[in-house]
């Protein structure tokens, strides 16, 4: 009883502990007091936090990014999409029907190329005449460009490129009876043609800047015009075969066909912004608008905002807008020199016939579709390395113009026609990193006014493309000399390099600024 008594004494009376443990123990004590008051604290905070959203989510970030120093997969890392992921999204879905549109517009404008010859012998054309009739197409093309870009920002691009689509595809679908009827008609016919295919480079720039963010807007540029050109190569090469099947109005039948397909399918299968995709997976949909901050997204159009007429003044004021405007001028001017005259080139230098002639101007578009993507995906490369837009726009420009100047020089001078199409393989796959330069640049230095500042250039574009096509007919006739035009060109295309490279920037431009 005695030995119970002194236990429970014992139980009873406090634990001594050494000094240093005791001062162990008050430290721990200190601390839970401390973590219970923290966590009283995030409690008491947790209410309004989920109201905050925005708040929430910039604190699970910060938490993301804090832990992934203890990750051995870095959150920056997880946030690059890998290729399969990148090429097997719905913003790349987007950019393929793009690229699809761009395609059937260079096809529907590179068949009367080929059926210009058939035209010109059965009507008794001069060189000179049938100048003319293509550059019909470019009277149409003149006007739309700007009033498209208009509408482009206005009502944005799903809309806008349906449009288009389906009245070029109508007008392709129609020349074979304007052809028929009268010479009047058929260059109305190609007219609207132009008017139509003037909305496809704004309504694409625009789907591009709202779809992709700018670590990968040169590849979805890339992409897109990979289509434009393989157009071309499709056109070309199918033209030939079209009308030895279905006689001289062939293609157009088929063509029109395929456009009024593709109006469908972009109207059933695509969305004007990611946020209203149903298809679109979250991960994807958090990517893009995570990155809203790093790139110059083109927000959803609120009409009663947007003011009707642009500022053109205040547009034109600025030297980096020259800059795109003289870029447009001279990559259009060789685009459709290229594009109209390559086949009777080749038929008359090189004395071969159409089918073989179209062949050789096909393949430096099919070597240019490649091309683009290669150069798109090296310019977002640069960046992503750290090298400065501006310097990366201004690198892919240089190789885009003075690639093709240097090329044209040694095409001028070839001796039979596997050389020249060689030259003009290799100029054509230079100049498609242009659209790594002045195409995306349109984007960055005037998100709010890229379409209509595309349209702007568009029109430059298409004046220049105007006096080179009927130009080179009426330099071909006076001098008798083909080749030398090539070498005008050349000299061209350094100057617009030059010009190009002293007064372009990648940074956003202040339009605001009153005009002095």
């Amino acid at each position: 009883m005695a030995a119970l008594s002194s236990a429970v004494a014992l139980a009873a009376k406090p634990l001594s502990l050494p000094k240093n443990h005791r001062a162990r123990a008050a430290e721990f004590h200190s601390t839970k007091l401390q973590l219970s008051t923290t966590q009283l604290k995030f409690a008491n905070l947790s209410a309004p936090l989920r109201s905050l959203p925005s708040l929430r989510l910039r604190l699970r970030l910060r938490v993301s990014s804090n832990d992934a120093r203890f990750n051995s997969a870095p959150e920056e890392n997880r946030e690059q999409p890998s290729f399969a992921e990148f090429i097997t999204s719905e913003r790349v879905k987007v950019v393929a029907m793009l690229a699809l549109a761009l395609a059937l517009c260079n096809a529907d404008r590179v068949v009367m190329s080929v059926a210009i010859v058939p035209l010109s012998l059965a009507n008794g054309w001069t060189r000179a005449f049938a100048g003319i009739v293509q550059s019909s197409f470019l009277w149409g093309y003149l006007a739309s460009p700007i009033a498209g870009g208009v509408l482009v920002d206005i009502y944005g691009g799903k809309v806008v490129m349906a449009w288009g689509v389906a009245l070029w595809s109508l007008a392709t679908f129609l020349t074979p009876w304007a052809a028929q009827t009268s010479l009047l008609a058929l260059l109305a016919v190609r007219a609207l043609l132009g008017v139509a295919e003037g909305v496809a480079l704004p309504s694409m720039n625009n789907m591009v800047a709202r779809w992709f963010p700018q670590t990968e807007r040169s590849r979805a540029v890339g992409i897109s015009m990979a289509g434009f050109q393989l157009g071309c190569a499709i056109g070309l090469t199918l033209s030939p075969i079209l009308m030895s099947q279905g006689g001289m109005f062939g293609p157009f039948v088929i063509f029109g066909l395929s456009g009024f397909l593709w109006v469908l399918v972009w109207l059933s299968a695509t969305s004007s912004t990611p946020d209203r995709s149903p298809q679109i997976s979250k991960y994807e949909l958090e990517y893009i608008l995570n990155r809203k901050d790093k790139s110059f997204m083109v927000e959803t159009p609120k009409p009663k905002k947007v003011k009707v007429i642009p500022p053109f003044r205040k547009l034109l004021s600025k030297l980096p807008t020259w800059s795109l405007i003289v870029a447009n001028a001279m990559h259009s001017w060789g685009f459709f020199i290229v594009l109209s005259w390559m086949p009777i080139y080749f038929s008359t230098v090189y004395r071969v016939d159409l089918r073989h002639a179209a062949w050789f101007s096909a393949v430096p578009w099919a070597v240019m579709a490649i091309m683009n993507y290669i150069a798109g995906l090296w310019s977002d490369m640069m960046i992503q390395s750290g090298i400065s837009v501006t310097l990366t726009r201004k690198i892919m420009q240089s190789i885009g113009f003075v690639g093709p100047g240097l090329c044209l020089i040694g095409l001028a001078t070839a001796k039979n026609p596997s050389i020249g199409s060689a030259w003009l393989t290799f100029a054509f796959g230079l100049k498609s990193f242009s659209h790594s330069g002045f195409l995306v640049n349109l984007q960055e230095i005037a998100p709010q006014y890229s379409g209509v500042l595309h349209g702007m250039s568009n029109t430059a574009g298409t004046l220049a493309a105007i006096i080179g096509t009927v130009g080179a007919g009426f330099f071909v006739e006076l001098v008798g000399s083909f080749p030398g035009f090539l070498l005008l060109t050349s000299l061209l295309y350094f100057l617009a390099a030059i010009f190009y490279c002293l007064f372009s920037t990648g940074e956003r431009v202040n339009f605001d600024d009153p005009v002095v």
